[in-house]
Formats: C-alpha cells, sequence, structure tokens
C-alpha cells in the first residue's frame, strides 16, 4: 500500500526525478528556450484527483491543486505557481502525504526565479528553497551555488512551461529536450510526443495531445517510457489525465475542476 501511496504522488508533480547520478546537460537551443506564455494566465486554478485502479475500478486517494497569481518578486512580475497534493484521511493511515511546492516564474522568459518544496512523505520531511540566476547561469541552495545550463527549469516551472510547447511542429515520437534542477543536480529530462487522440477520463471527454515525461536514466519507471500524459488539444494545454501503470493495476491522476482558464476549454468534447 505505501508503494502505491509513493506512486500517486508522484504522478502528481510528474516531472520530478528520482535522484540517482548526474546527467550530461542538454544544451539551451531546444524547445525549452524563449517560448512566450500563450496557454494560462493570473487566477487559473485547477484541481485533480488521484486514483489508484484494479480492474475498472477506482480507488480515491488523494488530491492536488495547482493555483496561479502575478506577484512581483525582486522587483520583476513573476507568476506565483502554488502546488500542493495530499491523501486522503483513508491514505493517510497507511502513508500520508502533504506537499507543497511554489515557483515564481518570469513573466516574460518562464524562467524560474524561486523554487520552494515542503514536502512530508510519511516520516520523510523536506524543505527547500533554490533561488535562480539567470543572468550568472547558477542555482542557490541550502546546500550551495551551482552553475546550470541556460533554460534550466524546476518541478513546477517545467510543468508550465511545457503547456507553451507548439507540437504543431512535431511528427509523432519527436523527443523534447530539457533541463531541470533539483536536489542541487541538474537532470536532462526530454518529452516525446505521440500525437492527437481523444481520451475518457472521470470528468469527460476530451480533444487532446499526448506526450510521454520520461528521464534518460534511472527513472522510477521502467524504462522511463510508461507513463503518458494528456492534455486538452486547445489552446490552454491543461493536463487533462495522467497515467501509469504499476505492478498490479495503474495510477490516474485527472483533471476534475478548473477556474479562470485564459481561452474556453474547446478540447473538452462532453463533460460526464
Amino acid at each position: 500500500m505505501k508503494y502505491v501511496v509513493v506512486m500517486l504522488f508522484i504522478l502528481l508533480f510528474s516531472f520530478s526525478p528520482t535522484p540517482a547520478s548526474v546527467y550530461q546537460p542538454v544544451t539551451a537551443d531546444n524547445e525549452f528556450c524563449g517560448i512566450r506564455n500563450t496557454s494560462f494566465l493570473s487566477g487559473e486554478s485547477l484541481n485533480y484527483h488521484v486514483y489508484y485502479t484494479l480492474a475498472g475500478i477506482y480507488v480515491y486517494g488523494g488530491e492536488a491543486n495547482f493555483n496561479v497569481a502575478l506577484e512581483r518578486y525582486a522587483n520583476k512580475p513573476v507568476y506565483h505557481i502554488d502546488a500542493a497534493g495530499k491523501t486522503n484521511s483513508f491514505f493517510d493511515g497507511f502513508f500520508k502525504v502533504r506537499d507543497h511546492y511554489e515557483s515564481y516564474v518570469d513573466t516574460a522568459t518562464l524562467k524560474p526565479h524561486r523554487f520552494v518544496r515542503n514536502i512530508l512523505e510519511g516520516d520523510f520531511k523536506k524543505f527547500e528553497t533554490v533561488t535562480f540566476n539567470d543572468a550568472a547561469n547558477t542555482a542557490t541552495s541550502q546546500g550551495g551555488t551551482f552553475k546550470v545550463p541556460e533554460c534550466t527549469q524546476d518541478v513546477i516551472s517545467a510543468i508550465y512551461y511545457a503547456r507553451n510547447i507548439d507540437f504543431n511542429k512535431y511528427k509523432p515520437g519527436a523527443k523534447i529536450p530539457f533541463n531541470m534542477f533539483i536536489d542541487d543536480k541538474v537532470y536532462p529530462l526530454y518529452i516525446r510526443y505521440m500525437g492527437k487522440e481523444k481520451i475518457k477520463t472521470k470528468y469527460g471527454k476530451f480533444n487532446a495531445i499526448r506526450f510521454k515525461p520520461m528521464l534518460i536514466e534511472g527513472s522510477v519507471f521502467s524504462g522511463g517510457e510508461k507513463m503518458n500524459v494528456w492534455v486538452s488539444d486547445d489552446p490552454n494545454r491543461i493536463p487533462v489525465r495522467i497515467e501509469t501503470p504499476i505492478s498490479v493495476g495503474s495510477i490516474k491522476v485527472d483533471m476534475m475542476g478548473y477556474r479562470n482558464t485564459r481561452h474556453p476549454l474547446s478540447g473538452l468534447i462532453e463533460k460526464k
């Protein structure tokens, strides 16, 4: 049961790697540099339910909420993205999770200025802050100051940056690389674009874009190629389902509520 709960909350923050070794970062000459935000705005709020599924039966395990506010940081306008995930009372009895992440993202470049992680997972607690210096290409945490490649993302900023990728530029199977900094290390990750399709979720039926966020090595998922993410095939690019199989059953995260999206959710074909 503990394994199931851990998997549930890895999926809530699906770009988060399992610390392994440091790999060669990808160059900044990729889709994760120079994107302009056209997919979200201040006031957007997204709610997700997390399920363990077996033989078509959904067991509700917890929820996550993502909220965006327009603020100022270091005298610059930023999107303050607040993400929190928690297990429900039933799963609390096996393995209690209270995870809280924050990212302060430049409104013009979508590069992170500050990242905060405050997590409780069972008996494990961790609090860390990371300050990014874009001019010096450094990231400073409680562990020191580290050189990072240009356009390096944090766990949360990567999700919102990815929502602005123009997938129409790619053919199915294409890889879109980027770098992420967490636990005082740089990890080169990539997204594999899988194409467009329809997906039925607990919320409804969507026209969607499917991709696989993968680690190059050291993933908690076998081969790093098990996870699937579907985002709405409209200008919002809202994640509407995240799914991965496990040894018995699967884990699913479904979008179950939204407010103040930048565009109409035209990818929604039919609401349940």
